[in-house]
């Protein structure tokens, strides 16, 4: 797509740190890192969220996912990876082109935001109803 940074990424138009590639996908480290090691999976093919990405393609994000964790425990040796994966401007999606991001981490990081809430008991018929809703929107 004209104007995306990440097409243009993948057309070869912006250089990139090159993590990993395949016919679907291209990881890249994150020029804006979290923490040593965050690196970015996109499909090749433009879509802009998990609305529009073809099915193939999530697919073979998450295949590629595995294997970038696996070699990032293996050479990083974080204490846990965070997967983050945004959707839509409501929610701080920058680039509007589906990405999923690996964030090594380590026990003596500052706390994420995403993954540091209060647990807070919720209404268990207002829960249930909206399951129920989802369930049946299900196609």
């Amino acid at each position: 797509m004209e104007g995306c940074v990440f097409c243009q990424i993948v057309q070869g138009q912006i250089p990139c740190f090159k993590v990993y590639e395949d016919d679907r996908v291209l990881a890249f480290a994150d020029i804006n890192p979290i923490t040593r090691g965050h690196t970015l999976i996109i499909p090749k093919a433009h879509a802009e969220n998990l609305w529009e990405i073809e099915e193939a393609d999530l697919m073979a994000v998450q295949r590629a996912a595995k294997k970038i964790a696996a070699a990032m425990r293996d050479s990083l040796k974080p204490d846990g990876i965070a997967c983050l994966q945004l959707n839509g401007r409501a929610v701080n999606q920058v680039v509007m082109h589906y990405h999923f991001h690996l964030i090594p981490r380590r026990g003596t990081d500052p706390e994420l935001k995403m993954t540091a809430w209060e647990l807070i008991p919720g209404d268990m018929d207002d829960i249930k109803q909206t399951a129920v809703a989802i369930a049946a929107a299900l196609k």
